[in-house]
């Protein structure tokens, strides 16, 4: 109806790297009024990074949302939510260089996601990840992302999938304080960071954390804001913006 206030929508979007870079996917999921899922999508992305996962996500769920619908978006990717809050305006001045003069990474993903942002009323929320009794919404989206960079296939509501398996990322209650003390920080680790409770699993496949060494097949990791690496190697979202 013209001039009739349109009711928020409430949804989640999740990317996942298996290795970072790595078999990669994406996912989104809106629910109703209850935060109930009620219409889901998911993607294969062959071999991404974790970041073009979570922005690729929040692209597929800004074009499959009609533009005047009110949205609230909740996602546990902090790289992602600055991105295209934060980090734009910036980068966009400069001609799409970041502080340093380099070229802004992922630019064609985040340039599509604020000509797709252009004239909505869109409220970002971050959650996060791998929690017990997490946001719901979000726990959907993650096992949905995973469950397609595993099998590199897509699913959805419109195809009659079913609801995506449990996360082996997020631990069982019981398990949550057994788990979840950090290993002694290798010298060099970030103060910040040395001494904190961080929640460890075994690598499924190697990668490089974000310290720039790499980790091997069974080895201890944990999830930071730009994906998974050491342990110790977990801070606070940086960027050069």
């Amino acid at each position: 109806m013209i001039g009739a206030m349109l009711e928020r929508v409430v949804a989640a979007c999740d990317g996942a790297s298996k290795g970072n870079p790595g078999p990669a996917g994406w996912a989104w999921v809106v629910a109703d009024g209850e935060e109930t899922p009620t219409r889901w999508e998911a993607g294969p992305l062959g071999r991404a990074t974790n970041n073009v996962a979570e922005l690729t996500a929040l692209e597929r769920l800004l074009t499959a949302m009609a533009p005047e619908v009110p949205l609230e978006i909740r996602m546990d990717s902090q790289y992602a939510m600055k991105a295209v809050t934060t980090w734009l305006p910036g980068w966009k001045r400069k001609g799409w260089k970041t502080a340093s003069g380099k070229p802004v990474a992922n630019q064609e993903l985040v340039a599509r996601i604020d000509e797709l942002l252009g004239g909505r009323s869109v409220e970002f929320r971050y959650v996060p990840a791998h929690q017990v009794d997490g946001d719901r919404l979000n726990d959907f989206a993650d096992r949905a992302a995973s469950q397609a960079a595993v099998v590199q296939q897509p699913a959805g509501s419109d195809l009659g999938s079913p609801e995506p398996p449990a996360s082996p990322d997020t631990p069982a209650s019981g398990a949550v304080r057994r788990r979840a003390t950090a290993k002694t920080p290798r010298q060099g680790a970030p103060a910040a960071r040395q001494g904190a409770s961080v929640r460890t699993i075994k690598a499924k496949f190697p990668g490089r954390c974000v310290c720039g060494r790499s980790y091997a097949t069974g080895e201890s990791i944990a999830k930071n804001d730009q994906g998974w690496g050491h342990p110790e190697c977990r801070t606070s979202e940086t960027s050069d913006a």
